[in-house]
């Protein structure tokens, strides 16, 4: 049997081998390479002393296990693709209103399973249906509600409130370009356009004129979706002054961004915000080696992932299983094109755009990446729309409090048709 020794040596060997993968794609970027190095050692050490503990085998084994047991990302509905403005193929579901009674769960559309619902989570979801057909009626259209994810997530992020909503009313759900199921963006394969939150708002604007070209609509964004949704109304604000009725913005930031310190001491930060534009142009030129670093610290990046997606301590173990693989499909070279636009995003003033329409900006309190004072800043912009700041959550609020953002979403849904239909009898 080996023992504590042995295993120790043969963890620090198999993680340094990782710290030099790591190593040897930052050299490039001269001094932000020495940052990459000094990460990699630190990623190496706290390996070792987590694998003196766990052997890798049962790690991996539990991780496999995690995937199987949680139905998360299985719903899937009718699918359609959008061309963007440079012909990236945009990916998005819509799963449509159910013409009786609303499923009770089992079977998704497209025969996938979503896993059987515990009682509660059935009467939950059976409670927000009839509240939504209580609120639509048949008087009037009802709107779409299309969802936005976040960066380095994908549609299937928003597996809750899909289940919850799935048949009551028709949602959209799109993946980004170079996100999920999308192709990647042409314009960044060709070196010919870099990523701009404002080209993400033209691709939600190719989404929307292909997925819902009639009828109004309910946007609903998370993060980079959240700033997307921004982005489309500072880019079309007549089309949003006409066709949206409601607004959901969730973890989200309208700016500032390069002021955060992601839960690091000031000089932690200050560091982060000069070398990691280096550091990351210099890992996605050298996207081969480092996914094989990321695959050999996968158990750090867990460790990581769970602390900057989730703001409790005793998150469910599949739903952090579940975060940690939508990160984790996001190659480095993306993540590299995508994080230079976040430093110059800047959509207070076009938040305006949506101050005629029912509001709900809502946060996680302990969120590292957009912090809940982002929210805020946002409300006072927005001073009708419902301000929701929820304890002892993270980042990923809609996976960690799945429940209370749902019931607010039905609530915005429900504001959104009672003023729409004001809206019209007053035209009338």
């Amino acid at each position: 049997m080996t023992d504590g020794t042995e295993v120790a040596a043969q963890a620090v060997e198999t993680a340094a081998e990782a710290a030099g993968n790591w190593a040897k794609a930052g050299r490039q970027a001269g001094f932000a390479g020495l940052a990459i190095g000094v990460v990699a050692a630190g990623a190496a050490a706290g390996v070792a002393i987590e694998r003196l503990t766990v052997g890798r085998g049962m790690r991996r084994r539990a991780r496999l296990a995690l995937d199987a047991a949680g139905p998360y990302g299985t719903l899937r509905g009718t699918s359609g693709v959008a061309l963007a403005e440079d012909g990236t193929e945009l990916y998005y579901e819509v799963d449509e209103v159910a013409p009786g009674p609303a499923a009770k769960g089992g079977r998704a559309a497209g025969g996938s399973r979503a896993g059987k619902e515990t009682r509660a989570a059935h009467e939950a979801r059976t409670g927000l249906h009839k509240r939504l057909t209580a609120a639509l009626g048949r008087r009037s259209p009802a709107p779409t509600v299309v969802f936005s994810h976040g960066y380095c997530l994908g549609q299937d992020s928003w597996h809750f409130q899909r289940a919850a909503l799935r048949g009551a009313v028709r949602t959209v759900h799109w993946d980004q370009r170079s996100h999920g199921r999308s192709a990647r963006g042409h314009g960044q394969i060709e070196g010919t356009e870099p990523v701009t939150i404002d080209l993400l708002g033209r691709d939600l604007k190719a989404v929307l004129d292909a997925a819902v070209p009639e009828g109004p609509i309910v946007l609903v964004g998370h993060s980079m979706g959240g700033m997307t949704v921004m982005a489309l109304a500072d880019q079309f604000p007549e089309y949003v002054a006409e066709r949206v009725v409601g607004v959901a913005l969730i973890g989200t930031s309208a700016g500032r961004l390069s002021e955060v310190g992601f839960g690091l001491p000031s000089m932690g930060s200050k560091a982060f915000h000069l070398l990691a534009p280096g550091v990351l142009k210099a890992l996605g030129r050298q996207s081969e080696i480092v996914e094989r670093g990321r695959r050999a610290t996968a158990d750090l990046f867990a460790g990581l992932i769970k602390r900057y997606s989730f703001g409790a301590q005793d998150v469910d173990p599949a739903i952090a299983r579940f975060g940690e693989r939508l990160i984790e499909a996001t190659p480095i070279d993306v993540v590299a094109e995508f994080f230079p636009a976040f430093a110059v995003h800047d959509k207070t003033e076009a938040l305006v755009a949506y101050d005629a329409v029912p509001a709900l900006v809502l946060a996680g309190e302990k969120d590292l990446i957009t912090p809940a004072e982002h929210s805020r800043t946002i409300a006072e912009v927005l001073p009708d729309a419902e301000l929701v700041c929820v304890p002892d959550a993270g980042h990923l609020v809609m996976l960690e409090r799945p429940e209370l953002v749902n019931d607010h979403l039905v609530g915005l849904v429900e504001r959104a048709s009672a003023a729409a239909r004001r809206s019209r009898t007053a035209r009338a």
